[in-house]
């Protein structure tokens, strides 16, 4: 279903303002369909395995990783420091990577996290975008959170959520985990905010695939991964992502004479398929495609096989976009 393994033909690092250089690729065909991969997270970083999901031979795939995680610098794992690290400095840094690219426009793809990324990007920019492409469909609404981090997720795993639950001490705590993490992450003591931030990494982990997948759940443990990672993702939740209640699903009129598809896995836990469609049913328009027998990783079978469909039905689109 993936293409094959392909490497970068071009990478750097683009600064951006605030201190901040993020990091950037390109690979497939320089001459190819411009678009850009937006990951997960916030935080999550790009993966070599996300360049297979777009044909080499008709897309020029440009990926980056986000302010403080990846390859970006400064990393949050080395500074706590994220007051110039908001979802408005990521689309800003978005459209500096794009000109810095000669690009005119681009195919948009984001999954999790970089669902709303790519709608808070398109929204603000629809002239910018040919097609949008949306995985795990999220906008950070209060109630997507708690579902997540407040107890409705436990309840389908309750022993990995008595063990997100222990830094907080334990199982019979009763407040908002958000806010509670907030203070350990961001704690000096590297005694308090390591432990923590691998407890709240390790519960994404866990939870993501429909299937355990030992080998992913290690890899979110590493240390300094797990603290870029768990220290973006709550500065982001703590703040709602920096939006207005419900921004994301308002705005979408802006988008209506984009093509969009959305995927969509029927057991996501991280996101669950009612965001996917709440915002569908304001925006018809888009493609939903429901994924039965798969959680929210993109590297479940059938969420893979949807995106690779997606990708493949836009490569011969326009470059300019025929809308």
């Amino acid at each position: 279903m993936l293409y094959p393994p392909i490497d970068p033909y071009a990478s750097g690092l683009l600064t951006v303002g605030d201190g901040q250089q993020i990091y950037w690729e390109e690979c497939g065909n320089a001459d190819g369909k411009p678009v850009v991969f937006l990951h997960g997270g916030p935080g999550g970083g790009c993966t070599p395995g996300v360049r297979r999901l777009f044909d080499p031979a008709r897309y020029r795939v440009v990926l980056t990783d986000q302010r403080g995680c990846g390859r970006s610098r400064p990393h949050a794992s080395e500074s706590s420091d994220l007051s110039v690290n908001t979802t408005w400095h990521l689309v800003a840094d978005l459209e500096r990577l794009r000109a810095d690219r000669g690009i005119e426009s681009w195919q948009v793809f984001g999954g999790s996290w970089g669902s709303a990324l790519a709608l808070a990007y398109a929204e603000t920019h629809p002239d910018r975008v040919t097609e949008l492409i949306l995985r795990g469909i999220f906008t950070l609404r209060r109630s997507e959170l708690d579902f997540y981090y407040n107890g409705g997720a436990g309840q389908l795993f309750p022993d990995r959520y008595e063990q997100f639950l222990i830094p907080l001490g334990g199982a019979d705590f009763t407040g908002d985990a958000i806010a509670g993490y907030h203070d350990l992450l961001f704690d000096p003591d590297p005694a308090i905010h390591g432990p923590a931030a691998v407890a709240w990494s390790t519960w994404e982990a866990a939870t993501i695939t429909l299937e355990p997948d030992a080998e992913l759940i290690a890899s979110f443990a590493e240390p300094a991964y797990a603290l870029a990672f768990a220290r973006i993702e709550n500065h982001y939740f703590v703040h709602g992502g920096w939006f207005a209640p419900g921004q994301l699903i308002a705005d979408i009129h802006r988008l209506r004479d984009i093509p969009a598809v959305l995927v969509q896995g029927r057991y996501d836990v991280a996101t669950p398929a009612v965001t996917a469609w709440d915002l569908h049913r304001v925006w018809p328009e888009a493609q939903l495609r429901i994924v039965d027998n798969a959680g929210h990783a993109y590297s479940e079978p059938g969420i893979t096989a949807a995106l690779v469909a997606a990708t493949d039905a836009f490569a011969d689109r326009s470059l300019i976009g025929d809308r």
